[in-house]
């Protein structure tokens, strides 16, 4: 194998044959494998190839719709995209059990997103902060050209904090800033207005007399937005009377409510469970982030980070049986936005928004939120009834069956087969050489 320190600048074409001709052993199967996974249209390729770099090919992922989702009295299909098998199925159960108990309630407690300038300086702190009032006044004048078309919207900058930071660190100082960004997830607006302000921050000690000549010197360490965005909030809660949650396989309405209550609470308390917990809520909340062309990453960041606030990883969803009510309910941080971005530019990204009638970034992440609730519920209505692998076996059934090359005879064979039994790879592929050799095919 050679290396290419050029590798960047090569075309599309030649990239894809440098790769398949140096890391495998059939090179021509392997580029006409890459090949057969590039857009039809030339014009949407190029889309999305100018997404990211060194792009190849495209890696298909299942665009699923989860129907009846009524949020706030509003029914919704709800696009996700996500390949781990039952999650849509389980957001769709969650949907239809809540829509005829009123459907998800949600509401926005906050939209504020933050970034900082991240400085030292060898000065006396009160000196400092003595002239900020001047400081801030001059950051926010001196960016109005960057923040104009913003404020029209509506948005803009909030506020602007100095934060003391030297006990953790000689000299390091904060400017602590929070935005509001309206339908836009704001990351180049923050960004680009933070690195205005360490320019501005910079030329204003450099230039103010109260500062002796070896205090006029600021060394900027970064400018960058903050992905925890506590007070960027949205709650979600589903509820009813006890009673009306009907009754299960394994307990009736009461019994189930009080499991329920005690597999949240175990969320709480244990960091093993509340990991597990967590993960099933973000299945819900980043099939459709991703879906809608919005940073899944960024939402994971900062919805662990918030579950972490206390000193402990805990559960991000929490539960109550006052007044026989049973009340199930989300608080979550996420920034998204719909306007900007992918948003903009994936067709899939714009028809997801289409789905969901155009909603504003605020409407967006109050469907996001409940999708993650109702994601969490069904995974927990599995867990304390009839198991986890009840659902998701089957569908891992219908995988191998794939794997397998199963016909629509032998996979309706199988499916029957399976039905009360253990499910795994060999115990599938014993089923289907029996049935193939022993001539069984048309027997369920």
């Amino acid at each position: 194998m050679k290396s290419d320190s050029g590798f960047s600048k090569l075309s599309k074409r030649r990239k894809l044959r440098w790769v398949v001709e140096n890391f495998f052993r059939n090179p021509e199967e392997v580029a006409r494998e890459l090949k057969s996974f590039w857009h039809h249209s030339e014009e949407k390729q190029k889309i999305f190839d100018e997404f990211s770099e060194n792009t190849l090919t495209n890696y298909y992922l299942p665009f699923g719709i989860a129907p009846n989702f009524v949020v706030n009295g509003e029914t919704f299909c709800v696009p996700m995209v996500i390949e781990e098998s039952s999650v849509v199925a389980a957001a769709s159960a969650g949907a239809k059990f809540w829509m005829d108990r009123g459907g998800f309630k949600a509401e926005i407690v906050d939209t504020q997103k933050a970034g900082q300038v991240h400085f030292t300086w060898s000065g006396k702190t009160e000196k400092l902060k003595s002239v900020f009032p001047d400081l801030k006044e001059k950051l926010i004048e001196e960016t109005n050209q960057l923040t104009a078309n913003m404020q029209k919207r509506g948005g803009g900058i909030l506020d602007i904090q100095l934060k003391d930071l030297t006990s953790l660190e000689p000299g390091y100082f904060q400017l602590d800033a929070t935005f509001e960004t309206c339908d836009s997830m704001g990351a180049n607006f923050i960004n680009s207005i933070l690195e205005e302000f360490a320019k501005i921050l910079k030329i204003f000690v450099a230039k103010h007399p109260i500062f002796d000549d070896e205090e006029k010197e600021v060394s900027i360490i970064m400018a960058i937005l903050s992905n925890y965005t506590p007070n960027c909030l949205v709650r979600a809660w589903v509820e009813c009377p006890i009673k009306d949650l009907g009754d299960f396989d394994t307990d009736d309405a009461r019994s189930f409510a009080k499991k329920f209550e005690l597999a949240v609470k175990i969320a709480e308390h244990d960091v093993s469970r509340a990991t597990t917990h967590n993960k099933g809520i973000f299945n819900g909340i980043d099939a459709v982030v991703l879906a809608t062309g919005n940073d899944f990453r960024a939402v994971e960041g900062c919805g662990h980070t918030y579950a972490a606030r206390s000193g402990q990883y805990r559960s991000l969803s929490s539960v109550s049986l006052d007044n026989d009510t049973f009340r199930f309910s989300l608080d979550f941080p996420i920034s998204v936005g719909t306007v900007g971005g992918l948003t903009n530019l994936h067709p899939l990204a714009k028809r997801s928004l289409e789905l969901l009638g155009n909603p504003s970034a605020k409407d967006l992440m109050k469907i996001i939120v409940c999708v993650g609730l109702a994601q969490n519920f069904a995974a927990l209505r599995s867990l304390v009834t009839t198991g986890i692998q009840f659902g998701h076996m089957k569908m891992h059934l219908m995988n191998i069956l794939i794997h397998m090359n199963a016909t629509e005879l032998e996979t309706a064979n199988a499916t029957q087969h399976f039905k009360n039994k253990i499910i795994s790879f060999t115990a599938v592929r014993e089923y289907l050489e029996s049935i193939r050799t022993g001539g069984l095919v048309n027997k369920p």
